[in-house]
């Protein structure tokens, strides 16, 4: 398969270290997810001849970048207990969604390290874009874990860019989830354009990422939060996407983006409720992309996240994600492989087990119109609700940009 070309080299982050961070047997967030995908991505041929950058492992110093060392030393703590739940621990840690496990920090930093070792291929000029499905743990707050996050690697990773050469990075978040940790890292920085997408915070945790949170002081205007209700389709997130997503980050003029691709949108997803395909997935990658490549010279890193439908979707939507990163062209017809097929068997109902590398879908959209937000009657009740979810959004965000909420060429 052929890659990005014209000397333009891409990197992507591996090694089986990172299939350690592991909560427990049972947990949501099982390792299984990222060794499916790279087994996927290895049999289709889309990582022929790409040398695997090692993550590494974040330093106390690097981590201290976001979190305060208070809580490093209790993550460190966490992993000499007994694994599982702890009443009364603090930090977020030994909780359901976050019980302690073995070398908790070590796999934690391991995590850190590579999102970070992305960043610096990136800055030393080795590499224009980078992925490391590993990453992506963006609910981590500066003092304690969240949302089966432990350390921040995309804020590390951010805070690091910003020391070394960079003083516009555009975070933008396509997770089911809300990006509350990226966002409060940098909810005073005026170099971080975060931008979000997810479900809305009254029907999903974490509650937050409502269309007012924009920012605080010189940095009002450069958190950007889009909110869908349940059951949003392709169509209708695509549509959201580009009535905010471009705008916003031409007004912001970045040198660098880094996407946080969880697809735990997904219509399988057992924790969520969009309705989103691996097709839809494949789209926005290449969307989030093609920005890359207009914007900031196609400085790109790609990061995972959720998902937790851990056979049918994220070995498919993030072997996507690896290809577009690397300009691997994966038609989603493409039958898998049969030996990845009767590998992945052994997790889930044979019959489950897919079979090419779409949902038979053609992700389209029509574009985003003012007016839409007030026919009522006249729309679908659910276009019209997703045109007043980017109409609030477009209105509390865009003037702070210099640009005009209601005029859709912005």
């Amino acid at each position: 398969m052929a890659g990005i070309g014209d000397g333009v080299a891409a990197k992507v982050v591996w090694s089986p270290s990172l299939l350690e961070y592991r909560h427990s047997a049972d947990h949501p967030m099982s390792p299984r997810r990222l060794d499916l995908t790279m087994s996927l991505a290895t049999e289709l041929g889309v990582l022929q001849g790409v040398e695997m950058l090692d993550p590494g492992s974040a330093s106390d110093d690097e981590l201290l970048r976001v979190h305060t060392s208070r809580y490093i030393d209790a993550v460190k703590a966490a992993g000499d207990l007994p694994p599982g739940e702890h009443v009364g621990m603090s930090h977020g840690l030994g909780t359901a969604d976050n019980p302690t496990f073995p070398a908790m920090h070590e796999a934690s930093a391991a995590v850190a390290g590579g999102t970070l070792a992305a960043a610096r291929a990136i800055a030393s000029g080795a590499a224009i874009r980078a992925v490391s499905v590993a990453g992506g743990m963006h609910h981590a707050m500066p003092a304690a874990a969240a949302g089966f996050c432990v350390y921040n690697d995309a804020a590390v990773a951010i805070s690091w860019l910003l020391d070394n050469g960079y003083d516009r990075v555009a975070y933008v978040d396509i997770d089911v989830h809300h990006g509350d940790g990226v966002q409060t890292a940098f909810y005073e920085d005026p170099r971080v354009l975060t931008v979000s997408l997810h479900q809305h915070p009254a029907t999903l945790w974490p509650s937050t990422g409502w269309a007012s949170e924009t920012g605080v002081g010189r940095a009002e205007g450069t958190a950007v939060n889009l909110a869908y209700l349940p059951a949003v389709t392709d169509e209708l997130w695509l549509r959201g996407f580009h009535a905010v997503v471009p705008g916003v980050l031409r007004a912001f003029e970045p040198q660098i983006i880094v996407m946080q691709a969880g697809c735990d949108s997904h219509r399988e997803d057992p924790l969520a409720d969009l309705s989103l395909t691996v097709d839809g997935h494949r789209r926005s990658y290449l969307d989030v992309i093609a920005l890359a490549d207009e914007l900031c010279e196609g400085r790109l890193i790609a990061i995972g996240g959720g998902g937790y439908e851990l056979v049918r979707v994220v070995p498919r939507s993030w072997t996507h994600l690896i290809a577009a990163v690397l300009g691997v062209s994966v038609d989603p017809t493409t039958a898998i492989p049969e030996g990845w097929r009767s590998a992945a068997g052994r997790f889930t109902v044979p019959d489950r087990v897919p079979l090419t590398m779409g949902d038979g879908e053609e992700p389209t959209f029509a574009p985003w119109e003012p007016a839409g937000a007030d026919r009522g009657a006249e729309m679908d009740r659910s276009l019209a609700r997703l045109d007043q979810s980017i109409l609030d959004t477009r209105r509390s965000v865009y003037p702070l940009l210099g640009l005009d909420p209601d005029d859709p060429r912005d």
